[in-house]
């Protein structure tokens, strides 16, 4: 019983710790997005990928799966676009709507 506590106590911890921060939303992930493709060297494009690695942590959080494939779909082709130079819009714009349906 006192496991199951600890347990439960480290977890609220945890789950506090991330929504303390601030969380970016939906709309404002994609609006960033529409900003990193326009300017893939930009400071923008790499806070957006720090802001759905957060993003994601909530997914995990809250169990939802297809939100989290979602949004690491769309982190990799930034994360591609930012950081190899290969400008692939066509990832990301394909990524776009399953991030909207799932999130």
């Amino acid at each position: 019983m006192k496991f199951l506590i600890i347990l439960f106590l480290k977890s609220l911890l945890i789950s506090n710790f991330l929504m303390a921060e601030t969380l970016p939303t939906k709309s404002k992930i994609l609006k960033q997005t529409s900003e990193c493709t326009k300017n893939s060297q930009g400071q923008a494009c790499r806070e957006l990928i720090d802001q759905i690695e957060k993003f994601l942590l909530v997914g995990l959080d809250q169990n939802r799966f297809k939100c989290q494939s979602s949004l690491l779909g769309l982190q990799s082709g930034l994360v591609e676009t930012h950081f190899l130079k290969n400008f692939s819009i066509e990832k990301i714009s394909f990524m776009i709507p399953y991030v909207i349906k799932n999130c």
